[in-house]
């Protein structure tokens, strides 16, 4: 595959085996394994053999390296049981094994609606470990989060993407807490229009997201591009501070906004733009 070719119409299983080292990519529970969602079957939903979830180890640089990619094609890349056990799963044992002196590295391919509707509770306490399990594995090293498209990343894995000690975008790219429909569906069309595609990417797009600070690099949408991001994120080491170590002023911006007008990218950008991480 040329390296100009597009990253983000990749499905999650080759996107892992990119990001990884030539000859090094190894797949952990793969479908092969047989392990399923026993609770989308009975309410008729056909169930995928990874649970949308790809668990690869490998090496990044000839370290170690462990890439979890979310496929955005299956139940719009929701967490359920299954699919969040492998990811948090996988988190805690890399945070494991840098304890043991194996300094392995993390790359998260965040594709994801948030939650899976169909199992409910399941998915929010998966999505749960999924938080605790990155906050742990930063101390020891980078975790990288990339949003490429084009589903986005919403919900409760919006907050494991903020988690993340680096996070890279695409313009294709869209992170939020609430998806677009959700926001229409509480506060009304006339506040929030989910088919008005030039306005959500200009409020929740990658550029937007960049430009207030939100993420760390904007990329384009090339395999390459992608890759050197990654690397470039790795060679960093971990934050000083990490961008969640600033709730305070983050939360001091947002109890001063005036929402009783319709926001827009300008004030977006003046709102949280002037501090990045």
């Amino acid at each position: 595959m040329r390296d100009d070719s597009s990253f983000i119409e990749l499905r999650a299983r080759e996107r892992a085996r990119l990001l990884l080292d030539e000859g090094s990519y190894r797949e952990l529970l793969d479908p092969f394994e047989g392990i399923i969602s026993p609770w989308l079957g009975p309410q008729g939903i056909v169930p995928q053999s990874d649970d949308g979830m790809v668990v690869a180890k490998g090496t990044i640089n000839g370290g170690p390296a462990v890439v979890i990619a979310i496929e955005g094609a299956f139940q719009g890349g929701s967490m359920g049981e299954v699919s969040g056990a492998k990811m948090a799963a996988a988190l805690e044992l890399a945070a494991e094994d840098n304890r043991n002196g194996i300094p392995t590295q993390a790359v998260l391919c965040l594709e994801t609606g948030g939650v899976r509707l169909q199992e409910a509770n399941l998915g929010l306490a998966a999505i749960a470990d999924i938080h605790a399990a990155i906050v742990d594995l930063r101390r020891y090293t980078p975790v990288i989060g990339v949003v490429a498209g084009t589903v986005g990343c919403f919900g409760g894995m919006s907050i494991a993407a903020a988690l993340c000690s680096y996070l890279i975008v695409t313009r294709e790219a869209r992170l939020g807490l609430n998806g677009p429909q959700v926001i229409e569906q509480e506060a009304g069309v006339e506040e929030y229009d989910s088919r008005d595609r030039p306005f959500i990417w200009s409020m929740t797009g990658g550029e937007v997201r960049y430009q207030s600070g939100l993420v760390d690099a904007l990329v384009g949408d090339g395999v390459h591009a992608v890759k050197q991001a990654v690397n470039k994120a790795i060679a960093k080491g971990v934050p000083a501070r990490h961008r969640t170590d600033n709730y305070a002023w983050y939360l001091d911006r947002l109890t001063h906004f005036d929402t009783s007008q319709q926001a827009d990218a300008e004030q977006i950008k003046q709102l949280f733009g002037e501090k990045r991480s």
